[in-house]
């Protein structure tokens, strides 16, 4: 008996080896047909023996490629064709997208063979791949995703590679970003002027290194700073040339075992330190090991990732086994990625450029995630994993999203996906705001979606308004803290009300108030606010941020008036006239919003303690004062009081005069931050069973979002005391707490009030 049908799949299936697998997979069953890509997925026909159809029908999804994932395949009977034999054909670019644009991916094992095999015509090629790893998003110019439409082009394929890429039984078999040493990308060394150097590139890259020199070195999507991870000397000169005296630099190591060296790194870990994704992952270093001080000061943890192109594992080896590899933009700015730009812009800084003539058409930063209870928890969504979609149960569709004014990432709906863009940075220099409009703009047009509803935060001033008000569409103002909330919910599919409590830095409150330490009641329609932290002054707004000894002022003065600016002008000696100045603020109403974010608390103390009065980079005083705790204990916590409004509002005057007891006493400061953190989690979990209390016919659903749930101890806490209170608690896995994870709780709470448009 025959028979023939016609499957369509869906998902990540271009740039991912699927047409070759298909192939093959007909060859086995002795199937006719073709297989051709096109804007919806992946099309095939095959005819021939029923039974031979039905074990190709059964095998697709069983054994489909590593990197492909299928998100829907639809198999409908056809009419016999009579093809000869089995075909890839050629794509087809007519129609709308639905395709799912195949991300960037670590260089697999194969081709490291074969780049470390002196007999391989790709021998020590820095750009070898295959259909299983390689550049895709970062070199896509249109879809589908087909070498015309990529900056690859430009290189014509010699007799050798096109014959590889022809081959349906070929690793390579339209392998788009296919090249080898006579007719691919070459890589060079330029001198600050941009003149070549003469000889092996990457070799005396290496050696310029070694010797103490700052590379600029090109990579997958952007420019990085390169110096000796074990050179003190070398590093503290790249924090004085790229002015960034203290925030944590990521290393690469070149191998695992080199990792397991210097950090404690648990399965989990190695696990992401070797998948596909290649991500920097968060992880404790060991004591006295050979990194210098300067790469991770004061702190117990580290970033740190493998080698994921061959030009990183070539440049990366026993002689210079661990760097720096660290962005090579300025602070605040988008990645450098075009090589004009990096001569202009790392003048002074970078000694040499080690560079490569393949364009990148799309500039992503790493990945950086770590382990929290055996699972992943995203600091920064970025390459390996965007522009990978989510799935909704809810209709998302022409439904954009445009983020928060910080840690900026943007979302699109199309039908029940949602595509999170890269991430943008803080949308507070023209030159971010730029890449954030060409971005959005690619991914729209890959999308074929035209929005028609704009979610943005409710904040007024944030950039965001001003970019949704060029477009025709609906704007739906989404609360801060309830985006995040929702995000949570969206990523653990909790579709009924739960709890939320929000940790965070600052977000703007219906009340015109900043708020930030949240316990929140609701879903993706409406939600109703349970208790939040007391509000307390920022003198001088946002500069608090850079200067929490101010957040501090603040709320010593609000706590304990004037013996509270006393105490402030006694800790803070060197500053005793700025106090004044901010009391006086204070009490006229002066550029000193209210405040009540976990954010702002964190720092408070940690200036209050000397850890840190100024933060040289965003969270460092919250981040520094984390490091100093040991998680795996339990501290004791700081009294408290929570107070009955219209919310629960915690007070912590009791906790402040304690700390104070404590300093005066010269405990310890490491004991007093961890008590800190057991206050936070005590005051957060007496919230919840109030609430509880009040509320028994709630839901017992728990989800728990901010930046501030960044903190190893505080989740790891408030998950084993929220359990014991009968709850479900759920934390992010696939977005990012921070307001980098903003975006997709915004667009799904405008779905839901796809037909309320506030302006």
């Amino acid at each position: 008996m025959q028979k023939a049908v016609n499957i369509t799949v869906k998902g990540r299936v271009q740039g991912v080896g699927f047409r070759p697998f298909i192939f093959a997979l007909a060859q086995r069953y002795q199937v006719k047909g073709t297989v051709q890509n096109n804007m919806d997925g992946v099309f095939i026909h095959i005819e021939g023996d029923a039974y031979a159809v039905d074990q190709f029908i059964y095998s697709l999804p069983m054994e489909a490629p590593r990197l492909s994932r299928i998100d829907e395949m639809v198999v409908t009977l056809s009419q016999w064709r009579a093809f000869k034999n089995f075909s890839i054909i050629t794509s087809e670019r007519t129609g709308s997208s639905s395709l799912v644009i195949p991300i960037d991916t670590a260089v697999c094992e194969d081709c490291l063979r074969e780049m470390y095999d002196p007999n391989d015509h790709r021998y020590r090629y820095p750009f070898i791949n295959c259909t299983q790893c390689g550049p895709r998003y970062t070199i896509i110019e249109q879809l589908p995703y087909d070498r015309p439409f990529t900056s690859m082009r430009s290189f014509q394929m010699c007799e050798r590679c096109e014959q590889e890429y022809k081959d349906p039984m070929n690793r390579r078999h339209h392998a788009q970003p296919i090249a080898c040493p006579t007719c691919g990308p070459s890589v060079a060394l330029l001198m600050p002027d941009g003149q070549a150097m003469q000889g092996d590139a990457i070799e005396q890259a290496k050696e310029y290194i070694r010797a103490g020199a700052i590379v600029a070195v090109k990579g997958l999507g952007g420019y990085h700073l390169a110096c000796d991870a074990t050179n003190e000397m070398a590093v503290r000169q790249l924090r004085i040339r790229k002015r960034r005296p203290h925030r944590p630099l990521a290393i690469m190591a070149a191998s695992l075992d080199i990792v397991e060296q210097l950090c404690h790194v648990t399965a989990e870990e190695k696990q992401l330190l070797t998948s596909p994704e290649a991500p920097i992952v968060v992880v404790k270093q060991r004591k006295n090991t050979m990194i210098a001080s300067s790469v991770a000061p004061g702190l117990q943890t580290v970033g740190v990732m493998l080698p994921y192109t061959p030009l990183h594992h070539l440049l990366l080896d026993d002689r210079l086994p661990v760097v720096v590899m660290t962005s090579a933009n300025r602070s605040g700015v988008p990645m450098i990625y075009e090589d004009d730009q990096a001569l202009r812009d790392l003048q002074g800084i970078a000694d040499y450029f080690l560079v490569h003539n393949r364009p990148i058409v799309h500039p992503i930063d790493d990945s950086v995630v770590q382990i929290e209870s055996g699972k992943i928890h995203f600091i920064r969504r970025a390459r390996g994993f965007v522009p990978d979609p989510l799935e909704t149960k809810y209709d998302v569709h022409e439904i954009v999203a445009l983020g928060g004014q910080q840690k900026n990432a943007f979302a699109f709906g199309r039908h029940h996906q949602i595509f999170l863009g890269p991430h943008i940075g803080d949308l507070e220099h023209v030159e971010v705001v730029e890449h954030f409009q060409r971005e959005y703009e690619h991914l729209r047009t890959w999308m074929g979606v035209t929005p028609k509803t704009i979610a943005v935060d409710l904040h007024p001033n944030y950039e965001t308004w001003n970019i949704a008000k060029q477009w025709n569409a609906d704007i739906v103002a989404v609360q801060h803290h309830h985006a995040h909330m929702v995000s949570c919910m969206v990523e653990n599919h909790i579709h009924s009300p739960c709890f939320g409590l929000i940790l965070d830095g600052t977000g703007y409150g219906e009340d015109g108030h900043i708020w930030g330490f949240e316990l929140l009641y609701g879903d993706a329609s409406q939600y109703k606010r349970l208790g939040h932290l007391t509000y307390t002054p920022l003198p001088g707004g946002e500069r608090c941020i850079k200067e929490p000894w101010r957040t501090a002022i603040g709320m010593l003065g609000h706590y304990f008036g004037e013996q509270g600016y006393a105490l402030a002008e006694k800790r803070f000696a060197e500053r005793a006239q700025e106090v004044r100045v901010l009391k006086k603020m204070v009490e006229k109403g002066l550029h000193s919003p209210l405040a009540g974010t976990c954010g702002r608390l964190f720092d408070a103390v940690s200036a209050f303690l000397h850890v840190c009065t100024h933060s040289t980079y965003d969270g460092e005083a919250a981040v520094r004062l984390s490091e100093l705790i040991d998680d795996t204990k339990i501290y004791e916590a700081y009294p408290f009081h929570i107070k009955k409004q219209d919310e629960w509002e915690i007070d912590l005057a009791k906790m402040w005069q304690a700390i104070w007891e404590d300093v005066e006493a010269h405990e310890q400061v490491n004991i007093i931050a961890g008590r800190f953190h057991e206050t936070v989690v005590q005051a957060s979990v007496e919230l919840v069973r109030l609430a509880l209390q009040k509320y028994p016919k709630y839901e017992r659903n728990i989800v728990l979002s901010g930046g501030s749930m960044h903190n190893r101890y505080i989740v790891k806490r408030l998950r084993q005391e929220l359990s014991k209170l009968g709850l479900c608690v759920y934390t992010h896995q696939k977005v990012p707490c921070n307001d980098g994870g903003l975006a997709l709780g915004q667009l799904i709470i405008a779905a839901h009030r796809r037909d309320r448009v506030c302006v």
